[in-house]
Formats: structure tokens, C-alpha cells, sequence
């Protein structure tokens, strides 16, 4: 028997094997394949939460806007900034502004009355 034949006998006999061997490594590439199930659902998963995103994003886009034009328009959010961020007043208004605590401050009083024993009353 030559050595032609013997690998047709051999692939006769076996070609089951090698249908079924072939159908599981397709149905395993397309599972775990880069192009597969899996991979398929990540992608999903991944558009819905950019999707929610946008969604969030319009919305604060929109706040924004609406903001803008009362900025524009509104004499009382004109008015507000006018207030907080320059410090502006009305005719015949006092401003009374106080310094702020910085936290160092804060911290330096908290470590020295740790440091220093309380003072005694007579």
C-alpha cells in the first residue's frame, strides 16, 4: 500500500473527527472570538453607558443654555452675579464681608490648643 492511499484510508476513517474537531473550533470562535458573542455584548454594554452619557451630557448642555440666555435677558440672574461675584450693591446698601477660614488657619488653632494645657480660672 503506497503512502497516498494509506492517508486517504486515514481520512476516510477519521472524517468525522475532523468535521466535529472544525465545528467546535467555529462555535468557540464565535463565542470567545474578537468578533464574537461575548465580545458582541461588551460592545452593547459599552454604547448603552456612552449613550446614558450623551444623555446626561445633553441635559447639562441644556442647563447651560437655559443659563446663558437668562444671563442675557433675566435683569435678576444679572443682578445676582452682579452681587456674589463682583460685589455690587444697590443705592444705599452696606456690604458687610467677613474673611474667610482657610483651613490652615483652622488647623493651626486646632494643634495649638492641643499643644497648650487649657488656662486655669482663679
Amino acid at each position: 500500500m503506497s503512502f497516498g492511499m494509506q492517508l486517504r484510508k486515514f481520512f476516510r476513517e477519521n472524517a468525522a473527527a475532523f468535521l466535529w474537531t472544525g465545528l467546535a473550533l467555529l462555535v468557540v470562535q464565535d463565542i470567545f472570538g474578537t468578533h464574537g458573542v461575548l465580545a458582541m455584548r461588551r460592545s452593547q454594554r459599552e454604547a448603552a453607558e456612552i449613550r446614558k452619557e450623551i444623555s446626561k451630557l445633553n441635559d447639562e448642555n441644556r442647563q447651560l443654555q437655559d443659563r446663558v440666555k437668562d444671563l442675557k435677558s433675566d435683569p435678576e440672574a444679572i443682578e445676582e452675579i452682579a452681587r456674589q461675584e463682583m460685589g455690587l450693591a444697590r443705592p444705599g446698601e452696606l456690604i458687610f464681608k467677613l474673611p474667610a477660614k482657610t483651613p490652615e488657619a483652622t488647623s493651626d488653632e486646632d494643634s495649638n490648643a492641643k499643644k497648650s494645657p487649657p488656662a486655669e480660672q482663679p
